[in-house]
């Protein structure tokens, strides 16, 4: 047999998107739960598959480790890597790479997250890197979450797209903003509605509606809705959405609420997770689209 090489093993994997219920949160933390038990499992047996026959081959695995289907699950795929760098071998979409050394791929953001990996192996014998990349399944770019053990003088990656990482982030984003108007007042709207202003990315946006009179102030997805009444907006199931948000803000100061919206990105109507709080007279928030088109 020869002799292993030291080699990086990953998998790309691209999460299954996740049905978002327009009812409850309960419930769509449970399908999401349900959705992450499966992929793992998937994903361990993929990655145990890979691994017993590199241990078993040694270099030659790599040749099948290339061929489409052997080491395949649904989106998931096998790529292999040397501790330098060196794309030797792939399964999937990322087989024009192989032959060339990916240590300086950046992600979306810019992100060395291939020399991420390789630098966390060579210190500590599992992890994690955050990074974002463009999910075709969406057509856009997402979070991702590539996940590695060291396994001998081999280390094994799962790579996965994370919907609801996309909710944090919005979360997050609303926060600052909430900031931003406790701070600057209605001055806030601006930077809110600007491309620039900090408050959009993607197809994550900051709105903004008055509690009293249903006046949207601010809303960065769409700025023909500036300044529109919208306490009568119904969402794709008929849902009023928009009251359903004020009368949360009003009763609890904050809270999740689900609907349909049209996606900015996708420019199609699609399940959303907002998250809104109160800030004196005015109603703020932020949420994901779960990638999943209404019906």
């Amino acid at each position: 047999m020869t002799p292993f090489k030291p080699l990086v093993v990953a998998v790309l994997m691209s999460v299954s998107t996740l049905s978002t219920p327009l009812h409850a949160a309960d419930t769509s933390t449970a399908t999401a739960t349900a959705s992450a038990s499966s992929e793992a499992a998937r994903t361990q047996a993929l990655l145990d598959r890979a691994e017993a026959h590199l241990r078993e081959q040694g270099d030659p695995a790599l040749a099948s480790l290339s061929r489409a289907g052997e080491f395949q699950d649904g989106e998931l795929y096998v790529y292999v890597i040397d501790t330098a760098g060196n794309f030797l071998a792939s399964a999937g979409t990322s087989s024009s790479l192989i032959g060339r050394n990916v240590r300086e791929l950046t992600d979306s953001d810019g992100r060395h997250f291939i020399r991420d990996i390789l630098e966390g192996a060579n210190t500590k014998s599992s992890g994690r890197v955050d990074y974002r990349w463009f999910n075709p399944m969406r057509g856009k770019s997402e979070p991702k979450i590539a996940s590695y053990r060291r396994v001998g003088d081999r280390i094994l990656v799962v790579g996965y797209y994370t919907p609801e990482a996309s909710f944090e982030l919005a979360k997050s984003m609303l926060w600052r903003a909430v900031h931003e108007l406790k701070t600057h007042g209605e001055d806030a709207f601006e930077r809110f509605n600007n491309l620039d202003g900090g408050f959009i990315q993607d197809d994550l946006y900051v709105f903004v509606v008055g509690l009293d009179d249903e006046t949207v102030y601010a809303h960065g997805g769409s700025q023909r809705l500036v300044g529109r009444k919208a306490g009568d907006f119904v969402d794709a199931s008929g849902k009023p959405f928009i009251r359903d948000m004020i009368a949360l803000a009003k009763n609890k100061g904050e809270g999740d609420i689900f609907y349909s919206w049209r996606n900015p990105i996708s420019l199609k109507v699609e399940n959303k997770h907002a998250y809104v709080v109160r800030v004196g007279k005015y109603l703020i928030g932020a949420g994901a689209y779960t990638g999943q088109q209404a019906r």
